[in-house]
């Protein structure tokens, strides 16, 4: 039989070439599940009544998102920027009752359960607060400010037995529900590696954003805001850009980061801290009096798993996940998700006989493909596939799904525990940065060690 000596660059070249023709894809559109997309009457007894605290970017957006679904009804709203409250008053209606006081909802009895949506250094008190007070609470991401506030998060909401959701949303989207099934039937083979990645490219993504124009000690409660972190003088862009300071945010770990962790513990069933993590980056674009690095790559170690995740500020790059296995590729993209197998076997003669003498590797060439050619007309056809569905930042179905809990008292996805892991990876990658050096947490201690 004649020769088929090929360099191994265009033997890779080749194979994936014919690999690619061979894949029969298929695309799928997921159904968006909930049942709130059907427009169905809830009677006035089985409402459920919440209050909001901290009305914010974030907070007016899951404001508006979740007086639209059936049945859920905002009784007041909180925040310390009297604009805010204007802001409500304006999603809600005009007799909303506001208040700078969270605790003023604490104690309202209309109230069944509460959304926060305040900086990062006020989540432990308040969500403390709210399930001593009785109160179910759904808490905007990253859960913690500190591994310590997460440890005493996890104890209060066990210890009282109310719902707590944390708001990273993903877990609720029918794309990561689609690939946690793909998962766990088997498409992947055995993991291999993990990738995530998310790039920005502008002053917004970076938050800096304008502060409010009348903002002042007049119009805001300055004092309060600043909790229990070091008293600094009013200062408007440290209250709208506070992700960017240590003191009351967790940087693009916990803005950012948290996402891509929270999905991917999801997806593979994780709910643990990592084993080991170790992060490099540096402020290399936003120099503008920030502390958190705007670029931050960390390696991830869950049991025998590598995790690779990637922020970047100063490069737009798409949010995406690889999940790799020895089946194939599961690629995740914010609405679409597509299986890419992979046979795992060769597809021709090993190009390492293109070592051997001529006559030698024509017998090995004519064993091989005695052994390993497919019948004609039954060779293989690798079958790629696509799914495609809403936004996995559609926070209507996470919302819907914390609602639902406080109707029916069944657990949620995203509790306590799994926010507190999830954070917890946020809060390694931090203290790795900083510290320069790999470190893990103790769970004897309750502490990150190098």
């Amino acid at each position: 039989m004649p020769r088929n000596r090929f360099s191994r660059r265009k033997f890779l070249g080749i194979s994936a070439g014919v690999t690619g023709a061979a894949l029969a894809a298929k695309t799928i559109l997921l159904d968006p599940g909930p049942a709130f997309a059907l427009p169905t009457p809830v009677s006035a007894s089985d409402r459920v009544r919440f209050g909001i605290i901290g009305i914010g970017m974030q907070g007016s957006s899951l404001l508006e998102n979740a007086i639209q679904l059936p049945g859920i009804e905002c009784v007041a709203a909180c925040d310390l920027y009297d604009g805010r409250h204007t802001l409500a008053k304006e999603i809600v209606n005009p007799d909303l009752p506001t208040t700078r006081r969270y605790q003023d909802l604490l104690n309202n009895k209309d109230i069944q359960c509460l959304i926060a949506a305040v900086p990062d250094h006020w989540h432990k008190q308040i969500v403390v607060d709210a399930v001593n007070a009785g109160k179910d609470i759904y808490c905007e991401k990253p859960m913690s400010h500190t591994p310590a506030d997460g440890v005493e998060m996890v104890a209060a909401a066990q210890k009282t037995g109310r719902i707590v959701q944390i708001g990273s949303q993903r877990v609720s989207s029918a794309i990561c529900a689609k690939a946690k099934e793909l998962v766990a039937q088997g498409v992947l083979g055995d993991v291999m590696l993990v990738e995530g990645s998310l790039g920005r490219n502008d002053p917004t993504g970076a938050w800096e954003y304008p502060p409010p124009p009348d903002l002042s000690p007049q119009t805001l409660d300055w004092e309060t805001w600043q909790g229990t972190v070091p008293k600094r003088a009013f200062d408007p862009y440290t209250f709208a850009r506070w992700r960017c300071w240590k003191e009351y945010g967790t940087g693009v770990a916990g803005d950012l980061l948290v996402h891509l962790v929270s999905g991917m513990q999801y997806i593979l069933g994780i709910n643990e801290a990592p084993k080991q993590v170790m992060s490099m980056g540096g402020i290399l674009r936003w120099k503008d009096g920030r502390n958190m690095p705007d670029v931050h790559a960390t390696l991830f170690e869950y049991g025998q798993v590598p995790v690779y995740m990637r922020l970047n500020l100063g490069t737009e790059t798409p949010e995406i996940y690889r999940f790799m296995g020895s089946k194939g590729i599961l690629e995740v993209t914010e609405k679409t998700l597509t299986f890419t197998p992979q046979r795992g076997v060769d597809d021709s003669p090993s190009y390492y006989a293109n070592s051997f003498p001529r006559a030698m590797y024509r017998e090995y060439a004519q064993k091989w493909h005695m052994e390993h050619d497919p019948v004609p007309g039954q060779e293989p056809t690798p079958k790629g596939i696509t799914y495609v569905g809403i936004s996995w930042d559609d926070v209507k179905p996470h919302l819907w799904n914390f609602f639902q809990a406080v109707r029916t008292r069944k657990p949620v996805v995203e509790d306590a525990v799994f926010g507190h892991h999830a954070a917890l990876a946020c809060h390694l990658a931090n203290e790795s940065y900083f510290r320069k050096s790999a470190v893990y947490w103790d769970e004897g201690t309750k502490t990150i060690k190098s």
